[in-house]
């Protein structure tokens, strides 16, 4: 062994010790790992910076980005309202989440069927009171046995009929896969909806002072217009849309007239709901509901507004006057949207409310004249959040562009990368997501490791540590019974996954795996689909597939939490594919 092998063996171990230790964010890690690659020599400074180019990081990087457009849009909020009301238990939504994730993987790319359904995953843990962590690895790892399960549902398996048809002149069909495929992701789907709790509950690492707010409850106003959907319908067909977290405390419908809030109130066009509650339902609430909180009034001059939290100071102008006597609209083109007052109830409507000392008010207003604005009330802006109330959402777009981006690479029109880049830039062409949040969607510190990352794993290849592993592997591997060479097979494909893409394993492993499968007298096919089987399982850690790693900051893993939940997954994964693969591949 080479010095050079040796220490591309050396860095790859302490970055390793140093991910599960935790004492250091992972960007850091990566970082570290690269400057030390570079500086012994193992990585050519050229080549240093190569990782920010890679395809994975324009993947995860992209994803990130249209996941968040499908979230903001509000789209996904309806559809477990539509098909999924009553889905409340954590064991119950992930089961659904995994199982609907699990599925779509067999058809479309997996990264692409993870994307789409995380949106969903943080509607389910606000929903049920606990963490997206929860869901949001299980989800990954459901994705992955998902595309098990036919040739288009992952690279390796495209890669793995490419080999066998370089050596034989027959790949494998589409449906070559199931019969393994299925009984992995059958028996996945059960293991992970049983011992989902071996995950520890995390909090985003990254989170920002948003997250700690405490600002819990806001009133709004909102009228009935002509297109509500809930025109005809009771009070509490509407409540049901805010999930519990938002209640009516009047309904105007005249100038005289105030109906009591009873659930089994029907409602009208033109009526007047104060609505109080989290923000977060009071914008379902208003979105799925075609519900009016500003009228006809354009506060931000044909373009996209922003909503923006403040606390009403002491030499504020706004203390003792309300929206109207102060003609906010009319002197300063802003909205006001909700008021939230601790510890009491207000029943007034919006407009009359006498503004008071520590009130919070959400104002709406242009983004570019709403500092000057602030300054000018005397109010002092709160910690940035997205508050959606009462901004402009493109409804179908956005899921009809991820939709287009998982049809081009399925069809083979574009490839993975582009198409999701697209449809990033998409997203922010048809204004899905505004300019100002679009840096914000996208996990900082999760591309910079990939990208730190990729050049250092490349170094066991670029030094030939690799070779020395094929040559350890073969003359182990001929003194195996068949079963024995087949579980080392397909053990070995799961440990290198991790430091090459998993393609790129299938390259490495297959045609070892095949060429001492036909010294020992075996057909080849068993062999690899062992090698695509472990280098689509990556359940270790978050740097061998994209979706391990697109979950990681959403989640706000650690790099130890991956072999908590993956590590008995994998063994798993082992004992049921080697005598399903001898059964169904004879060997």
């Amino acid at each position: 062994m080479t010095t050079d092998q040796m220490m591309s063996f050396a860095v790859i171990a302490l970055m390793m010790a140093a991910f599960v230790w935790g004492r250091f964010r992972y960007d850091l890690v990566a970082s570290g790992a690269l400057i030390a690659a570079v500086a012994i020599g193992i990585v050519p400074q050229a080549e240093a910076f190569g990782g920010f180019s890679d395809d994975i990081v324009i993947i995860v990087g992209s994803a990130l980005l249209v996941s968040a457009g499908v979230a903001r849009s509000g789209i996904m909020e309806y559809a477990i309202q539509r098909f999924a009301p009553d889905v409340s238990s954590v064991r119950a939504q992930l089961a659904l989440l995994v199982i609907i994730v699990t599925i779509l993987s067999a058809f479309v790319k997996n990264i692409g069927a993870l994307a789409i359904m995380i949106p969903i995953a943080f509607q389910f843990a606000r929903r049920s009171n606990t963490s997206p962590s929860v869901f949001l690895m299980p989800m990954a790892f459901g994705s992955l046995l998902g595309g098990l399960m036919t040739l288009v549902g992952t690279s390796p398996n495209i890669v793995v009929s490419r080999v066998r048809q370089e050596m034989t002149g027959e790949g494998f069909s589409m449906f070559d896969f199931t019969p393994v495929g299925a009984a992995l992701a059958v028996s996945g789907l059960v293991f992970l909806v049983l011992f989902y709790r071996l995950l520890p509950i995390r909090t985003r690492a990254s989170a920002s002072i948003h997250e700690a707010l405490d600002v819990n409850n806001y009133v709004t106003e909102a009228r009935l217009v002509a297109d509500s959907t809930v025109v005809g319908k009771t009070l509490a067909d509407l409540l049901k849309l805010g999930g519990s977290r938002a209640v009516v405390t009047s309904i105007l419908r005249s100038r005289a007239l105030h109906v009591t809030p009873f659930p089994d109130v029907v409602l009208r066009e033109g009526d007047i709901l104060l609505i109080e509650g989290a923000p977060e339902a009071l914008d379902r609430i208003v979105t799925q509901a075609k519900l009016s909180v500003t009228g006809s009034r354009d506060s931000a001059g044909g373009i996209a507004a922003a909503a923006v939290e403040a606390i009403i100071g002491e030499n504020s102008n706004l203390i003792g006057g309300s929206a109207q006597r102060l003609a906010l609209y009319d002197r300063f083109n802003v909205n006001l949207l909700a008021v939230s007052r601790k510890g009491e109830r207000i029943q007034e409507r919006l407009g009359a409310v006498i503004l008071r000392l520590g009130d919070v008010v959400v104002l709406q207003g242009n983004p570019q004249t709403m500092p000057d604005i602030l300054r000018e009330l005397g109010c002092l802006p709160l910690a940035e959040r997205p508050i959606l109330l009462g901004s402009f959402r493109r409804g179908i777009v956005p899921l009809a562009i991820l939709v287009a981006a998982m049809g081009a690479t399925a069809l083979g029109l574009l490839p993975v990368p582009l198409a999701f880049f697209t449809a990033a830039v998409a997203m922010v062409l048809f204004r899905v997501i505004p300019l100002r949040e679009v840096y914000g969607a996208i996990d900082g510190p999760i591309l910079v490791m990939l990208a730190a990352l990729i050049p250092v794993s490349d170094s066991l290849r670029r030094t030939g540590a690799t070779e020395i592993i094929s040559a350890w592997l073969a003359e182990f591997a001929s003194t195996l019974p068949p079963a024995g060479a087949l579980t080392l097979i397909m053990v070995v494909a799961m440990a290198v996954t991790p430091f090459l893409n998993n393609a790129a394993t299938v390259l490495v492993v297959a045609p070892i795996a095949a060429g001492f499968a036909t010294t020992l007298g075996f057909r080849p096919e068993a062999f690899l689909m062992a090698v695509a089987i472990g280098a689509g399982c990556d359940f270790l850690t978050p740097i061998g597939h994209q979706c391990n790693t697109l979950v990681m900051g959403p989640g706000g893993y650690k790099f130890s939490d991956y072999p908590r939940l993956g590590l008995p997954l994998s063994l798993l994964v082992i004992v049921v594919a080697v005598p399903m693969l001898m059964l169904v591949w004879p060997m």
